[in-house]
């Protein structure tokens, strides 16, 4: 087997279709940017941007945004050759309005079936998996079978070797939640919640790393305060708990009492999605550096911060003499 990669990442991709003007509903956007998207695609680019060598296990559909997906993910040096087509399926397309600073409305175009939610268990190519540096992972993944089968055997392969990072990415429409029906649909946010607890709470136990907002990590905990939060995600199994608070910034807790509560980097927002999936990858960069907990999520924050004062998401994931330069002007 050639040499382990820095990061593998599993889960969504898609073409991000974004205006080219802000402040404008979608009804009156005239003109739109076309942008490789899908949280743990963007996580894989964040950090071959920032010198990893990375994957991506996903699905596409057999068409031209398809062959468009391969491109882009070749063009930012990450592998493709875990993104494969299905059958039937279109290759998803999200839309977005922009409304700076905080209202980024998205809507995805995933139906019948999103390809990266087909993804079979014995499709998975284990031992690269297991061998990584650090394997990542996202709540979307565990919406629907195959995906969610696939997901589980993942983890189980891996039996936490290395760096496990379980991004909790919360979608509440992917569960039948507020926001849009998926599935047998109809259901309130409190139950696309409790819906999805035990998968979480499985995917949890072969984790070393959880990430997410505190909207994210209430899924997996049933908690909203931080702290208790990153403490309860700990005692589920993790070594290392991070809590994005938004404005507040974000605290890292881990299990050998070290802990780190660093401020948001001001920045002027264009558009604030992506600065999640800068964030993640640049996590991934500090930890396999091994860097402490502050510094760590310093580097994150600013990287989130340089993109979100961005239009795009993949296409903005700054380098690491970008990062420098900009923690160097703080």
């Amino acid at each position: 087997m050639t040499e382990p990669y820095d990061l593998i990442t599993m889960g969504r991709i898609g073409v991000d279709i974004y205006p080219l003007q802000t402040g404008v509903p979608l009804a009156q956007v005239e003109t739109f940017g076309k942008f490789l998207g899908g949280s743990a695609t963007n996580v894989a680019v964040a950090a071959a941007r920032l010198g990893r060598r990375t994957a991506v296990i996903s699905r596409t559909g057999r068409d031209p945004f398809g062959d468009y997906l391969h491109q882009a993910l070749r063009d930012f040096g990450v592998d493709d050759r875990w993104v494969t087509p299905v059958a039937g399926l279109p290759t998803p397309v999200t839309f977005c309005e922009i409304f700076p600073p905080d209202d980024f409305p998205l809507y995805f175009y995933r139906r019948p079936k999103a390809p990266d939610l087909a993804i079979r268990p014995e499709e998975l190519d284990l031992a690269a998996v297991a061998a990584a540096r650090i394997f990542w992972i996202t709540g979307t993944g565990l919406c629907e079978e195959p995906s969610r089968a696939a997901t589980l055997a993942a983890l189980e392969a891996r039996d936490r070797r290395g760096t496990t990072v379980f991004d909790l990415d919360w979608r509440p429409m992917f569960w039948g939640g507020e926001g849009g029906a998926s599935g047998a649909g109809g259901a309130t946010g409190a139950a696309a919640r409790a819906a999805a607890r035990p998968y979480y709470e499985a995917a949890l136990r072969h984790a070393t790393v959880a990430v997410g907002n505190v909207d994210e990590a209430e899924v997996a905990t049933g908690l909203r305060d931080p702290k208790a939060c990153a403490e309860a995600l700990l005692d589920q199994g993790v070594e290392l708990a991070v809590i994005k608070q938004g404005p507040k910034g974000v605290l890292a807790v881990h299990r050998d009492g070290r802990s780190a509560e660093v401020p948001p980097t001001p920045v002027e927002v264009v558009n604030g999605l992506g600065a999640g999936d800068a964030f993640g990858g640049s996590l991934c960069h500090g930890l396999l550096a091994g860097w402490e907990l502050e510094p760590m999520m310093r580097h994150a924050n600013a990287a989130g911060a340089i993109v979100a004062s961005r239009l795009a998401c993949s296409s903005a994931m700054p380098t690491a003499a970008e990062v420098e330069e900009f923690l160097a002007a703080r």
